[in-house]
């Protein structure tokens, strides 16, 4: 007797298929649905328009102070007190730092007896002049002597004030140059001091974008810790580029805006010759994988073509291929839509 073999074959379920696929494993296709035959969408569209777009170069530069002031000392003598740290908020006419005035003080001490012998010889040769003791030369060199004196001790009360240091203006001590025992000697700052209150942005402008810059120009200012940009006003340019860099130092005066510190970095926005480009929102712009897609209006029917983007510009993109000035896209329910489908524009 002979035993029947049964031969079994795969079996092809049946599952829900995407629209457009054909099924190979069954050997069956499913045909695509004609998309005229779908119902029309209402969308709303806009024209793709070329648009003038000014361009900007950023350029880094700092936040500094407006007034800013290295205390140096008049006298060489040694620092025998420092009474500030950088921070200090300090108001003008503070004192800063007290030098050793005991040098200075004596000699103050000396030209003070030595006008006073001045004064007294003065007084006596008064009365012998007008005895006719002694001659007019003779009381002329008193005079003089006595004169010399007293400039010289206005001069020694006016060293002895440089032994104290004091803040010139209202404001904060960034930097803190010199220790107690130090030699203070003219020409080496102690301290540092800066307004908090008055700012500016220092930035060195490259010579082939100088000429866009202006004095009283606005010029958009973006620091990391500020959320919007600020709009800074040129106060100053420098008359010639410095050799080296072959830049111009421009500085910008700044609002008070809350978040802005002394030495911050950023970014001033130079504008430079713009360009005309075709620009839609960017919400128009179908992104699948890396290809990016527009649904162009034709005859009341959206089809699918590929572009090439460009710069985004705030909420719109620029379009560099793929669609004509004056072409309407499809700017919405692009989810909802397929290659040749009727639209109805709203």
């Amino acid at each position: 007797m002979k035993t029947l073999k049964t031969i079994s074959y795969p079996f092809c379920p049946a599952a829900l298929v995407l629209v457009g696929l054909s099924l190979t494993g069954c050997h069956r296709e499913v045909p695509l649905p004609a998309a005229e035959s779908l119902p029309a969408v209402a969308v709303s569209v806009v024209a793709v328009e070329s648009r003038q777009h000014q361009a900007f170069e950023e350029v880094v530069g700092s936040v500094q102070s407006r007034q800013r002031a290295e205390i140096e000392p008049k006298v060489s003598a040694r620092v025998e007190r420092i009474l500030v740290s950088p921070g200090s908020v300090v108001k003008a006419g503070d004192l800063l730092a007290q030098l050793d005035d005991r040098e200075i003080q004596a000699r103050l001490d000396q030209a003070a007896a030595t006008l006073e012998q001045a004064n007294s010889d003065l007084g006596r040769f008064v009365g012998l002049l007008k005895q006719e003791t002694i001659t007019q030369a003779e009381f002329d060199a008193v005079r003089a002597r006595q004169r010399v004196a007293q400039a010289s001790k206005v001069e020694a009360e006016t060293m002895l004030g440089y032994t104290r240091i004091t803040a010139p203006f209202d404001g904060v001590v960034s930097r803190k140059l010199a220790e107690v025992g130090d030699l203070a000697i003219p020409g080496r700052p102690l301290l540092v001091i800066e307004d908090p209150n008055a700012l500016r942005f220092d930035a060195d402008i490259p010579e082939a974008l100088i000429g866009r810059v202006a004095v009283g120009a606005g010029l958009r200012v973006s620091v990391a810790s500020v959320n919007e940009p600020i709009t800074g006003r040129v106060s100053e340019i420098a008359p010639a580029a410095d050799p080296q860099s072959r830049t111009f130092r421009v500085k910008l005066d700044l609002p008070p805006v809350s978040g802005l510190r002394l030495g911050q970095f950023g970014r001033v926005a130079v504008p430079v010759e713009g360009n005309a480009a075709l620009r839609v929102p960017a919400s128009a712009v179908l992104l699948r994988g890396q290809m990016e897609m527009v649904f162009v209006v034709e005859d009341g029917t959206a089809r699918l073509r590929l572009v090439k983007t460009g710069k985004r510009i705030g909420d719109e993109v620029e379009l560099l291929s793929g669609v004509e000035e004056g072409e309407r896209i499809v700017a919405s329910r692009l989810g909802q839509m397929l290659d040749g489908q009727p639209v109805q524009v709203q």
